[in-house]
Formats: structure tokens, sequence, C-alpha cells
């Protein structure tokens, strides 16, 4: 059995924080989709392009738009590389420059298109890959850790927060780089996915997100939700995988 463990040392600097979480099973990451389910899930991803355009004030610098605001802020609470930006400020970044996310296969496309239109970041990892239960808290600093696209590790710094488990970092500076370890492949078919949430005002859209993944995974990827809840102060860990 495994679960995700959100530590005591998370909870100390982001008391007020809820970290929304799924596990599926029988992914495919590659699913073929029929015709109209293909039309249906470029429908979505172009309709959340459009919905987050439309929340940017365009006459602000994007740092200063809340959802990316409160994380800019949260980051400022323990070390990270240089650099390090939530995960949901890249894709806003690239919509707010005209560029809207693109097509790159269903369960990918239908994860960005609920993250952009909820402004909520959500990073997905093979759960099969984890070395015992999942955790995320503060680093000791020189975890083993090597990057997606990198050649050398990068360990975490002492006092960052990362995902990690008995064999290393997975995930460092919170929601920022995944580790090539745990990486999603074309042959991922269990998946641990996180939706982070660091507005308290924020926390019935994290619900109505959660909700609405499950759902969509479903639906186009045949996949079969074995754990869904959100993890915070009142229930700290969640079973993941049997």
């Amino acid at each position: 059995m495994k679960k995700f463990v959100a530590d005591p040392s998370f909870w100390a600097l982001f008391p007020g924080a809820a970290i929304g979480v799924l596990a599926v099973e029988g992914v495919n990451k590659a699913a073929r989709l029929s015709p109209e389910q293909s039309a249906e899930v470029e429908a979505l991803l172009k309709s959340a392009n459009a919905a987050a355009l439309a929340g940017l004030d365009q006459g602000a610098a994007l740092s200063q738009y809340r959802p990316v605001a409160v994380w800019r802020e949260a980051y400022q609470k323990f070390p990270t590389k240089k650099g390090a930006r939530c995960s949901i400020e890249a894709l806003l970044k690239r919509v707010s420059k005209g560029e809207p996310v693109g097509s790159i296969a269903p369960t990918v496309d239908i994860t960005n298109a609920v993250s952009l239109k909820y402004a909520l970041p959500i990073g997905a990892e093979d759960m099969d890959a984890f070395d015992g239960d999942l955790h995320l808290g503060v680093m000791a600093g020189g975890e083993d850790f090597l990057p997606i696209g990198a050649d050398e590790p990068d360990p975490p710094r002492p006092g960052e927060l990362a995902y990690y488990d008995a064999a290393g970092a997975v995930c460092r500076c919170w929601n920022w780089r995944d580790g090539r370890r745990t990486a999603v492949k074309d042959s991922t078919t269990s998946e641990f996915i996180a939706m982070e949430c660091v507005d308290p005002a924020r926390m019935d859209e994290l619900k109505a997100a959660l909700d609405e993944l499950a759902g969509l995974l479903e639906r186009y990827t045949g996949a079969r939700v074995v754990a869904k809840g959100v993890v915070s102060q009142a229930c700290r860990e969640i079973m993941i995988q049997a």
C-alpha cells in the first residue's frame, strides 16, 4: 500500500493550503480517440485557453494576477533555485503572450485544460515508480534528484520544499521541476496527480477542478479513479494505491 502524506514541516509553512489528489489506474496516455472525442478535447483546450486569457488583466504584469501573485508569495517562504516558478505561471505566461497551449496527447491536453480553466497548478507522476509513500515536506538538502531533460543530478537545497519518497526527491521547489525517475511516460498506466491551492478563498474551485479532471480522465482515457480527495490541515494524508 502507498499513501500521500503532507508532513508537519509543510503545514508549518502553509497552514491554510490544500492539495487535491487523484490516483488513477488504467491510464492510456497515448489513447487514440474517435474523431468526435478528439474534437471535444480540442474544443476543451481551446475554451480553456480563451478563459485563461480573458481572466488576465492585459494592462498589468502577470506577476500581479492573483493566481500567480499568491504563488510568487508562496515561493518566498522557502529556499528555491534561482528562477523557479510555480507551474501554472509557465502556462499563463504562454497564454498572455498570445501563444495558446497546444495539443500534445489526450491526458496532457485534458490536464492542461483544467489547469488553465481554474488557474491552478497540476502535476502528474508515475505512481508505480514511487519508492514507498510519497511525501511533501522540507528537504535536508542533497537528496537524490535527476531532473527531466538533464544529465547531471541537481539535488534540492536545504530547507527547500519538495515532493519526495524513500529514494529521493520527486519534484523540486514544490511544483516546479519533475525528476526523471518518476516522470509519466507513454507506458505509464498508474498516475498520482496533485492539484495545489495556496489561496483559502479558492477551496471550492479546487474541489470543482478536481471533480472535473477526474470525470474527464475517466471519459476520454479509460482511467479508473482509485483515490480522490483534498489533503488539508484537517486530513493530512490519503491512501493512493492498494
